[in-house]
């Protein structure tokens, strides 16, 4: 009995997990940094950059207490922001090339 049990628990789909929220920007994140590089406590830089305070308080706890990258400089531009990604999705979805797409 308990076996058969076993296996019709193991035929059922398992719950979908919440997507939960988009992630913070880079920029917010370095910004965040910055104000703790300035001497702010964690939650007080993560209300002056605009997130809730315990995000705040667990990036400073993941990152145990020291930037995740040099605040010297910005971040590099390398990933495409938001914005720029909603304009490709766009023309995409409007079925220009790729390479107009580029330019």
């Amino acid at each position: 009995m308990v076996r058969r049990q076993q296996q019709a628990d193991r035929a059922v789909r398992p719950r979908l997990r919440s997507p939960g929220t988009p992630p913070i920007p880079r920029e917010v994140q370095h910004r965040f940094w910055v104000e703790i590089a300035t001497g702010l406590l964690p939650e007080e830089a993560a209300a002056r950059v605009g997130v809730s305070q315990p995000v705040g308080g667990r990036w400073f706890h993941n990152a145990g207490g020291m930037p995740p990258f040099d605040l010297s400089k910005p971040p590099s531009g390398r990933y495409l922001s938001f914005r720029e990604r909603e304009e490709i999705a766009i023309l995409n979805a409007q079925a220009v090339g790729v390479r107009e797409i580029a330019r």
